[in-house]
């Protein structure tokens, strides 16, 4: 099936499943607008076929998504011609995955960052295996968290949310099922058995049960009760003297602290005004 994606993302139809996956993983799938504009005219033919009653998405590689495409977005940029149209796109294309009528399954075997988890976590399904890590990285290189993180983050209790955006630090699939950003955790190797499965039955929330496997909080609770303490300050300034204070004596908080002086002051505010 061709929706004008060339050789950056295949799609195809197995069963009732509409299959997208991912095929640059040179560049760790990095999103182009091609790849975006493709999967909307991909969703827009497949929410209408009463054929199709599940739609995937899935990766090549070790990556499933490292984020936007900054080479070219940068390039661009140096060239007086700023990427306007890939970010409205992609922004449109964010939320139109939030509003897709049928079960969304976003099947995360890698990384996922930045426009990967555009991609991916508005999805009604976010499926990690052990092999995958999330961030928001967006404050280290002048950015901010963009692709509806500002409409993710905050639903995290705890202040879990506030803690990932001003540090972009990564979590693996126990955090993130926890937190609510996953909704299901499975092995690596259940990958292909569950995809058959969804292409026969169509059925996501039965076959998800399935081959569902519990995983481990990652994160001590002395350091989400740092994270909560610290992170639910009232503004920016109060949340980096929370850490000043407790540095001396507590190395999570230090250690935080250290991260957040390294990343882009703008970008920190930014992301907190968010």
């Amino acid at each position: 099936m061709d929706f004008g994606g060339g050789d950056e993302i295949r799609f195809e139809r197995l069963g009732k499943a509409g299959v997208v996956t991912l095929t640059r993983p040179q560049a760790l799938n990095a999103v182009t607008h091609r790849m975006v504009k493709a999967l909307g005219k991909a969703l827009d033919a497949w929410e209408g076929d009463a054929g199709v009653a599940v739609v995937v998405v899935k990766a090549e590689g070790r990556a499933f998504s490292a984020g936007g495409d900054i080479l070219h977005i940068y390039e661009a940029g140096r060239a007086g011609k700023p990427p306007v149209d890939f970010f409205a796109d992609e922004y449109r294309l964010n939320a139109r995955i939030a509003r897709f009528r049928k079960p969304y399954v976003a099947l995360i075997d890698g990384i996922v960052m930045g426009g990967g988890v555009g991609i991916s976590f508005h999805g009604s399904h976010r499926v990690l295996t052990e092999n995958a890590q999330f961030a928001m990285p967006e404050v280290g290189i002048g950015f901010f968290p963009d692709v509806g993180a500002s409409h993710l983050l905050p639903d995290l209790g705890g202040s879990f949310g506030t803690y990932l955006g001003l540090t972009g630090n990564r979590i693996r699939y126990g955090d993130a099922l926890w937190s609510g950003l996953a909704t299901h955790t499975i092995k690596a190797e259940d990958q292909a058995g569950l995809l058959d499965e969804l292409a026969t039955s169509g059925d996501a929330n039965a076959e998800l049960r399935d081959f569902f496997t519990p995983a481990r909080r990652e994160t001590e609770r002395q350091d989400l009760e740092s994270i909560a303490r610290h992170f639910s300050q009232p503004s920016l300034a109060a949340i980096v003297a929370s850490l000043e204070r407790a540095s001396a004596t507590d190395a999570f908080a230090a250690k935080t602290l250290a991260t957040i002086r390294t990343r882009s002051p703008t970008s920190l505010n930014v992301a907190w005004r968010e």
